[in-house]
């Protein structure tokens, strides 16, 4: 498997799936990104103060990776997409990428409702198809993250029916992503740091 292909920081600190060599052309046909991402997770922290406050809009943890990558050229893409048959055009809008550059699309799971697995899912399949991006990465958390939120006394904002690991693996190995190759990256216990 081309996981091996990430540095052993990576390895040891993130729970990583890959389908359909995704590492390897992430690394190979895609160097600049490739160096983007290993820097987002190599110097990404899970600070304590970010779970205890009720989010916002975007959660700390999504802005901090959002506000790296569009530091290093990254955009968030709305793309728009169109079929036609015969002379009849019907618009087929697709969601926003978190982030994009280069034809690599990358979305940030951290605590919605695990629908949106299916929505990013999607979004992958179609615009790999439609030759649009090259794959498909996903930021979540670990299962095993629960413990520190229960600890915390902020379980029940991070319950069963948001988005973890075990939410999302099941959607990738039934095929939801389709021929798009995707990496997948969950946050452990590991990075976590009590900062308050």
């Amino acid at each position: 498997m081309s996981i091996e292909l990430l540095p052993k920081f990576i390895r040891e600190h993130y729970e990583v799936h890959e389908w359909k060599h995704a590492c390897a052309i992430l690394k190979e046909d895609f160097q600049n990104e490739w160096n983007d991402i290993i820097s987002v997770l190599t110097n990404f922290r899970l600070n304590k103060s970010w779970i205890v406050k009720p989010g916002g809009r975007k959660s700390k943890v999504s802005g901090y990776i959002d506000e790296f990558l569009y530091g290093r050229g990254w955009i968030e893409k709305e793309f728009t997409t169109q079929v036609v048959v015969d002379d009849h055009t019907m618009d087929s809008p697709t969601h926003k990428i978190d982030c994009f550059k280069n034809r690599v699309a990358l979305e940030i799971e951290w605590n919605n409702k695990d629908p949106f697995y299916d929505r990013d899912l999607n979004n992958f399949r179609l615009l790999f198809d439609l030759r649009a991006i090259s794959l498909g990465i996903i930021i979540t958390r670990c299962d095993e993250l629960q413990d520190i939120f229960n600890d915390i006394k902020r379980g029940k904002s991070y319950g069963a029916s948001t988005t973890h690991m075990s939410k999302l693996l099941p959607r990738i190995e039934g095929g939801s992503g389709a021929g798009c190759p995707i990496v997948v990256f969950g946050i452990s216990k590991s990075l976590y740091v009590e900062d308050i």
